[in-house]
């Protein structure tokens, strides 16, 4: 097993080598990073001095020892001098020097509109850059109420303990995965190199970036509301998509017909100790999701399909985990009310942030595998490796969509929102709580979710409390905390504090006595029909009912003992429900989104590494 698992490790610090993390983790400066519960991250590389090359391959060696003429005019598959199927005589093994940089990036421009079919508006200019002076200039710069927001959120999701700073394991993470980005607001593109003197240039990392540059010239991807966790995954489910597909057909390409720079593993990549692979599942799952959601669309209704979804992108991961739900099952806007005491505040983040964290169903689903392999395969408490991993016809793994991000424990999920709450103290003794009301499709929905999550609780070694409740205790460990955990129809709502008493200080009602009746909501608390605030919307946090709920939701504990056994499960779909509370939050005031480097290689790279997982499971 523990080999099997070295295996798995070594092949995802592959990946990470060659590959990019989604957008808000690439390194870019300030304005590029979107308006998110994500921290917002800078990277002081100075932009690139000139454009490519108005005739790249007229100055480039060809591989028949002459260029083939320019068009008249501007077609698709030719740009700045170089043809889609020219070849370039490079060789990489002493890097590439300007003239063939210029050369390779028309040539890659040319393809992707060959593949795409859609024309650049105007040159992108690359730049490379080492992966020693990323790391250094990859920090997230953020206020004290930024940094009790991240570790909140990141306990919540049990990932990340009280004794570990979350803004630095993502750092850790960025600066070890990140292959290359976009700045859209930079209009450049930054590729990392383990060797910027001679950079050996990897052509699907580049074609990767490059179609970023494409869609936002096109379709503007920097405007999309991505300022959760979760809208970020779901609106790369059309970006990452669709970039992930042209990636593929590129590919295909490169080994049928084309002469293509195909990556090489570099060395001095992050390796095993700096990546969090729980974050980094978490944000993999538009790369795993987002290729079959477009190629669904692509097989039905061609590129012009594909070019409708830029309009009208997915709301939800739920709508790319399960692509029939794409434009029929809307995520509920999940309200709030906050019945905190005096002494329990939920930090003000600044510069228009939301907030709140979502996590949707990508990320709850990835919350109960994740022990999995933390723990080395040693323990699957609630899903096991092979309910997460996706096979293809004749039994192996899937390189196209390796990760399964659907469960029994997480499908139905309808919206969710999560508030940390702090103390005057917080900053110091990083003591803090969070109320995370989850809304789902259905009460048997609900339910299933509430026994994964008791198995998790179970698994981090939680007590029931006595004469309480739906209540627990972690008594040690990163995770020690108390829980309440309030199941009611549709709803369910988890309170954390650091100790059972103080469940009460941050949601009024929590942790019940067996015969007090429980949390309530207050009568104003009522089913209102909204949106979730975008570019011409404004947040009022009421909360929404489908058709056919007549019932105004209160929050009476349902007695739901803590499961003592673990499994497996596999997923089903619900149907449409919600609940909520109401009382206005803040709206995000501008919202942006950086475009998106992409994983490129990742999924036939995620799934050689996972491979080692399985044949553990299997021995």
């Amino acid at each position: 097993m523990r080999s099997a698992l070295s295996a798995v490790v070594a092949g995802l610090v592959v990946l990470s080598a060659v590959a990019a993390v989604p957008a808000a983790a690439a390194a870019a400066g300030p304005v590029d990073a979107a308006t998110t519960d994500r921290p917002s991250n800078t990277a002081d590389a100075s932009s690139a001095d000139a454009r490519q090359s108005d005739d790249a391959c007229a100055a480039a060696p060809v591989a028949n020892g002459s260029s083939p003429a320019n068009p008249d005019g501007d077609p698709l598959g030719w740009e700045n001098g170089c043809w889609y199927n020219e070849s370039i005589d490079v060789d990489r093994s002493d890097g590439l020097n300007d003239t063939e940089l210029d050369a390779v990036v028309a040539r890659s421009m040319a393809r992707v509109e060959q593949i795409r079919e859609l024309e650049f508006n105007e040159t992108v200019p690359v730049e490379i850059v080492s992966r020693e002076e990323f790391r250094a200039n990859t920090s997230y710069n953020t206020t004290t109420n930024g940094s009790l927001h991240q570790n909140v959120k990141w306990e919540a999701m049990l990932m990340v303990g009280e004794d570990t700073d979350a803004i630095s394991v993502q750092e850790q993470n960025t600066g070890a995965s990140v292959g290359g980005y976009y700045s859209p607001t930079e209009e450049r593109i930054v590729i990392v190199s383990e060797n910027t003197t001679s950079p050996k240039m990897n052509e699907i990392t580049l074609s990767q970036e490059l179609f970023h540059a494409l869609q936002d010239q096109r379709y503007n991807i920097s405007s999309f509301d991505q300022y959760t966790e979760e809208l970020h995954n779901a609106r790369d489910g059309i970006i990452e998509g669709d970039g992930n597909l042209v990636d593929r057909l590129y590919g295909q390409r490169c080994a049928a017909e084309w002469d293509c720079l195909m990556p090489q593993m570099q060395p001095g990549g992050g390796g095993q100790a700096s990546i969090h692979y729980g974050m980094y599942f978490v944000t993999y799952q538009p790369y795993s999701d987002g290729p079959k959601f477009v190629d669904r669309i692509y097989q039905e209704s061609g590129w012009e399909g594909v070019n409708a979804v830029y309009e009208n992108p997915p709301a939800s991961t739920e709508q790319t985990i399960h692509p029939e739900k794409y434009g029929e099952d809307e995520p509920t806007n999940v309200s709030f009310a906050d019945t905190s005491g005096d002494n329990w505040t939920v930090p003000h983040i600044e510069n228009g942030t939301v907030d709140y964290a979502q996590f949707g169903e990508a990320g709850l689903a990835t919350m109960l595998f994740y022990p999995t392999y933390a723990s080395a395969g040693a323990d699957s408490p609630v899903i096991g490796v092979q309910s997460f991993l996706n096979y293809t016809a004749d039994g192996s793994l899937s390189s196209y969509d390796p990760l399964n991000y659907s469960t029994r424990y997480t499908d139905g999920w309808d919206g969710d929102r999560l508030y940390p709450y702090v103390t005057d103290d917080s900053a110091e003794t990083n003591e803090t709580g969070y109320v995370w009301k989850t809304v789902w499709d259905s009460e048997g929905d609900a339910t299933d979710f509430v026994e994964g999550y008791g198995m998790l609780l179970d698994y981090y070694g939680a007590q029931p409390v006595d004469d309480s409740a739906n209540t627990y205790r972690v008594p040690d460990g990163p995770y020690a905390d108390a829980f309440y955990v309030n199941h009611t129809g549709t709803t369910v709502t988890l309170v954390n504090a650091p100790t059972v008493e103080g469940l009460s200080e941050v949601r009024a009602g929590a942790a019940p006595t067996d015969d007090s009746g429980g949390e309530e909501e207050t009568p104003t608390d009522t089913d209102t029909a909204t949106t979730e605030p975008g570019d011409d919307e404004t947040a009022t946090d009421t909360a929404t009912t489908e058709p056919g709920d007549d019932e105004t939701a209160t929050d009476e504990p349902t007695e739901t003992p803590l499961p003592a056994d673990g499994g497996a499960g596999d997923g089903d779909d619900g149907d449409d429900g919600d609940d909520g509370a109401d009382e206005t939050t803040d709206a995000p005031a501008e919202t942006t989104a950086s475009g998106g480097p992409g994983f490129g290689l990742a999924g036939a790279l995620v799934a050689l590494a996972l491979a080692g997982l399985l044949a553990g499971r299997r021995e």
